[in-house]
Parts: C-alpha cells; structure tokens; sequence
C-alpha cells in the first residue's frame, strides 16, 4: 500500500545553522580579480577604444595606482567573461603590463547590459557623432524590449506603464531634444566610409543626416563622386542628393555634376589634410587636439603682429 504522505524537503545543515546576516552577505556583489585574457569586448561595442594620448594617461595611473573603478561584466556561455562597462580600462590594463583586473560580475540579460553599457560611456566629455548614434540606437531598442515586457497590455510597442514612450524618456536621461535623438539614430543607416568622415568633420552633421536617406549603393556611388571632384556636400547639395534618390533619378552623373559645382563657401577656405598636419604633431595627437593647437598658435602670432604694430 502506497503512503499518501507528501515529500517534504528538508533544508540542509548549511541553511539550518546560517544566519540571516551570512545569507544576505554570500548574495552581495564581489569584486573579482579576473585575468584580462578572460574580458572579451561587448557584442556591437560601439564606442572606440584608441590608444591616444588620454590612453597613455590613463594606462600610467593604472601602472602607477591599479584600477581604482571596478569594471562591470557577465559570464559568457562560450567561456569568460563579457565586458559590459570597462574597456578603456581593459585596454589601459594591458598597456599597462597588468595581468589581471578588477571586476564586478552580474547576471544581466541583453537589455540591461547593453544599457549599463550604454550609460557608462554616455558620461564621456567628447563622443563622436557615430558612437553617439549607435549608443543612442542600441539603448532605445532595449528600453523597448523592457518596456514590452514590463506591461504587456500596451497597445503601443516601448510604452512604460506612466504612459511615456521609450524615445521620451530617453530624451529626457540624456538632455537632448527627441527630434535631436532621432536625427543621431538616424546617422547609422550611413555606410562606415561617410561615418568616419563624419567622425572626422570631414563632412557637417546636417549634411551627413540628409546623406543617411540614401540607398546604401548610392552611398557608395557618392563616395566615387566626392573623390572624382575632390569636395564634400554642402547642406543643400545633400538635400539634392536626397530629393533625386526618393525621386529614382540619382546616378553617378548627377553625383558627380552636383559635387563639381563651386561652393561659395569654398572660395575663401584653405583646407589642409590631415596627412599634412600630421607631421608636425606628435602622433598621439587627434584631430581636435591639433586643431585647437594650431588656433591657440594663430592667437599668440595675431597678438605678437598688432604688439608689433603699435611700436
């Protein structure tokens, strides 16, 4: 005869004789100290990590100091650990000769990584305009994803249960316009070749939104066509551009006409590459670096010309 008695789960010895304080402790995050080789970069990272002069200082603290700010990851399935927030530390760690880091390890699914992730670059004095967008992209779709999951019952996808839509409450942690957030996330329909000269100020942020409205061949086309005539779109040949592409009628030819037209603008430009500034610089030098360089020394030799002047 079988026993109609229920089985009852007996709690362990360890559970029996620990205290609340011990429980509550072994769940409290820990700061690990992880080997770099274990630390592999966030899947679609889309923040640079150069190794520029703000690099080399920050790798001379870390040889002199440590990792003073833990860095933050979850395990990978396939092994290690995915970095979440900390990659500028990771690689000054390894420029450093360090062989390990400090780590705090946390289970996050995707959204909330990527948005820990997102956030903990957005606090940087300078992004580019390509980091911004795709960080602004990839955060937004995991509100969504939060916000689909949290209240199930809305009608309207990335709604949050205060009625507020994912774009205006992101608007609102980052102090930028919803229209300005859209303008950015809109940037990473561009091919990576006009992102770069973005990222470069080779070409303006106005011209490269109207830019991102064209075909990705047709992107790839424009980039023949600047090189041909050797000129970048104006604000209004962009908006050409674009007009002729939702027309169908944007080929090479017009590509071409409309960037070897004389820009106003150009008559009183003097342009200077990179390649030719760049040997006057040390090479850690960016971009802005130099150009901020080379302004402060056009101010010191203008005042030096009036002292002159005046004698």
């Amino acid at each position: 005869m079988k026993s109609s008695a229920k089985k009852v789960e007996l709690a362990s010895v360890d559970d029996l004789f620990s205290t609340e304080e011990s429980r509550a402790d072994a769940q409290r995050e820990r700061v690990l100290e992880i080997p770099l080789s274990e630390l592999h970069p966030f899947k679609n990272h889309p923040f640079k990590v150069k190794d520029d002069e703000s690099m080399m200082e920050t790798a001379d603290s870390i040889r002199q100091y440590g990792v003073l700010v833990p860095a933050i990851a979850r395990p990978d399935p396939d092994g290690g650990y995915e970095l979440v927030a900390g990659h500028r530390r990771h690689r000054a760690s390894e420029l450093a000769d360090k062989e390990t880091m400090p780590v705090i390890v946390r289970d996050l699914d995707d959204d909330a990584a990527t948005i820990i992730m997102v956030d903990s670059n957005l606090q940087r004095e300078s992004l580019l305009p390509s980091e911004r967008a795709f960080a602004y992209k990839m955060k937004l779709d995991a509100m969504k994803h939060q916000g689909e999951r949290r209240d199930l019952t809305c009608a309207q996808v990335g709604h949050k249960s205060d009625g507020k839509k994912s774009r205006d409450i992101l608007a609102e942690q980052v102090g930028q316009s919803k229209n300005q957030i859209q303008r950015f996330i809109r940037l990473t329909e561009l091919i990576p070749e006009l992102l770069d000269m973005l990222d470069e100020r080779k070409i303006a942020l106005n011209p490269a939104y109207e830019l991102s409205f064209l075909k990705k061949e047709e992107q790839t086309q424009l980039l023949d066509a600047m090189d041909s005539e050797q000129a970048t779109p104006s604000l209004s040949q962009a908006q050409r551009l674009k007009k002729f592409s939702q027309e169908g009628h944007l080929s090479i030819d017009v590509m071409r006409a409309i960037m070897g037209e004389e820009k106003k603008s150009d008559l009183d430009k003097v342009t200077f590459t990179s390649d030719t500034l760049r040997k006057y610089f040390p090479k850690s030098y960016t971009p802005q670096r130099m150009q901020e360089t080379i302004i402060k020394l056009l101010e010191q030799w203008q005042k030096k010309r009036q002292r002159d002047q005046e004698r």
